[in-house]
């Protein structure tokens, strides 16, 4: 099979990556270091849920290998690639094997910055949405935004970074193409777009979807402030 270096990740998606990956790490240290540091935790939060936000429109507008019809682990995808009968389109991207982990890091990060919205850490911070419901409702979403959020995410990236491991000890190459965006692929694979008019429209997608979340946080503020909700 004649092989070629492809761009598989646009530069768009391959941001987002480490953004993503920088902001869970922030997350986790001034989630454990409270104080002031909490500050940064909820300012960290909306920017992972803006960052999230993006990465579900790219999904449907995206370069070619960072759409999620492309990737998706259907039952097909699975069956070919566990019986060793994939094809080249299968290991493009993600493999769908690994497409199952990243649909499910994806949705567990969603759902703790969604839940933090509405969280509180029983001392001094409350999030912007918090106010809209009951004290029982805000303790039971804090209660599994700290516990049971934060382990399974915890595992997720660790079966995510171990599988990173074993691919790579097996020289399959998976971050390098997160870095540079090309890739070793069937030469008759065609390329995700990545020009300057691709990214100009991820940036204003980017920049609206901040302005959404800035909007959204700074409305819930303000009812907490005039008294509304529980």
């Amino acid at each position: 099979m004649n092989t070629a270096r492809v761009r598989i990740w646009d530069l768009p998606t391959r941001l987002f990556h480490w953004l993503l990956a920088l902001c869970v790490a922030g997350l986790f240290v001034t989630g454990k270091s409270g104080g002031e540091a909490m500050n940064w935790h909820f300012l960290l939060g909306y920017a992972a849920l803006t960052l999230l936000l993006f990465r579900l429109v790219w999904g449907f507008a995206g370069g070619r290998w960072s759409r999620f019809a492309s990737f998706f682990p259907t039952p097909a995808r699975l069956r070919r690639y566990l019986t060793g009968r994939a094809l080249p389109e299968d290991g493009a991207g993600h493999n769908p094997l690994g497409a199952l982990s990243v649909f499910a890091l994806l949705a567990l990060l969603a759902a703790q910055a969604i839940s933090g919205l509405f969280a509180n850490d029983e001392i001094a911070f409350a999030g912007p949405l918090s106010g809209l419901l009951s004290g029982r409702a805000v303790n039971q979403i804090s209660g599994l935004h700290k516990t049971w959020g934060q382990y399974l995410l915890i595992a997720l990236i660790a079966l995510h970074v171990l599988a990173i491991i074993v691919y790579t000890a097996r020289r399959h190459r998976l971050l390098w193409p997160m870095i540079a965006g090309d890739k070793e692929v069937a030469a008759d694979l065609p390329p995700s777009r990545d020009t300057v008019a691709t990214r100009a429209l991820a940036l204003a997608v980017l920049a609206a979807l901040a302005l959404a979340v800035y909007a959204l946080v700074a409305w819930g503020n303000a009812q907490a402030a005039a008294g509304f909700g529980y």
